[in-house]
């Protein structure tokens, strides 16, 4: 068990070297309301990257609701998209890899987890670069600036190859809902929370650590030089992998435990305000 200390009082968890790796989710973290980076938090990842360091993006968000973003950053390294089902080389704007959930299983999923807890409203991601977000009747987007393509029913859902599954219940908090997904089909896939209101289900040993391992791994880089951020349970493989796990302020309770420190809310630029202590 890690033990949480907050930025900036001197716990001695924190490596005195700076970081070959520096791996951020967005929302909640990097981002500020709106979608934002601040002057501050590009300043800092500068002063990284002059020092050495290495950014890549580690984001729930599928290749085409990422890549705005990262053309606003001027990013143009690896970004690991979809939970860890997606490696994306934004230079070349070419995915290097990609693992889909089975859609056939995603289906039987689904009607395993409906005959526990009644009806869901679900959602999938497709796997290409250029896929849609689908959502069936009755599902809404917890993301005002995150839309989707509405299909007639949930056969709709099934058109094109997709990496994960996004559920929703109607009576259920998402608390609840993970927790039921894990016992009743946990051995069949991968089940995540991302964000209030926000289920996931990937192709199962699909996780934001293991896409963060492989695209480490591609640069020649791994767990012992990398420091990760992040605000949401999604981000926990992340800091089970990394040397060093950063949560912020606001982020879930269930992430704070297992991090190694605690930093300001993503609202008061947390992760520039521990990049500038490591990296000056």
């Amino acid at each position: 068990m890690h033990n949480p200390s907050p930025a900036g009082t001197g716990g001695t968890s924190a490596p005195a070297a700076p970081f070959a790796l520096i791996a951020t989710d967005l929302d909640g973290t990097l981002l500020r309301t709106g979608d934002t980076i601040s002057a501050r938090s590009r300043a800092a990842l500068d002063r990284a990257a002059a020092a050495g360091a290495v950014h890549i993006v580690a984001t729930g968000r599928p290749v085409p609701q990422v890549r705005p973003l990262l053309t606003g950053l001027g990013y143009q390294g690896l970004a690991v998209c979809g939970q860890g089902a997606q490696v994306y080389d934004a230079a070349r704007d070419r995915l290097v890899h990609s693992v889909t959930l089975d859609r056939e299983l995603a289906d039987t999923v689904l009607g395993k987890l409906e005959a526990e807890v009644g009806a869901v409203h679900a959602a999938v991601n497709q796997a290409d670069t250029e896929g849609l977000t689908l959502a069936e009747p009755g599902y809404r987007m917890p993301h005002p600036t995150l839309p989707a393509t509405r299909v007639e029913g949930r056969r709709g859902l099934w058109a094109e190859p997709i990496n994960k599954v996004l559920v929703r219940h109607p009576d259920l908090s998402d608390e609840e809902l993970a927790a039921a997904a894990h016992q009743i089909v946990g051995d069949l896939v991968t089940v995540t929370r991302a964000g209030t209101d926000i289920v996931e289900l990937q192709p199962y040993g699909v996780t934001k650590g293991a896409g963060l391992a492989l695209a480490a791994e591609r640069l020649g880089l791994g767990p012992a030089g990398t420091i990760a951020f992040g605000d949401m349970p999604n981000d926990i493989p992340m800091f089970q992998w990394a040397a060093h796990g950063v949560a912020m302020a606001n982020a879930h309770p269930e992430l704070k435990a297992v991090a190694d420190e605690v930093t300001l809310s993503h609202e008061e630029d947390g992760v520039a305000a521990v990049l500038e202590r490591h990296f000056g």
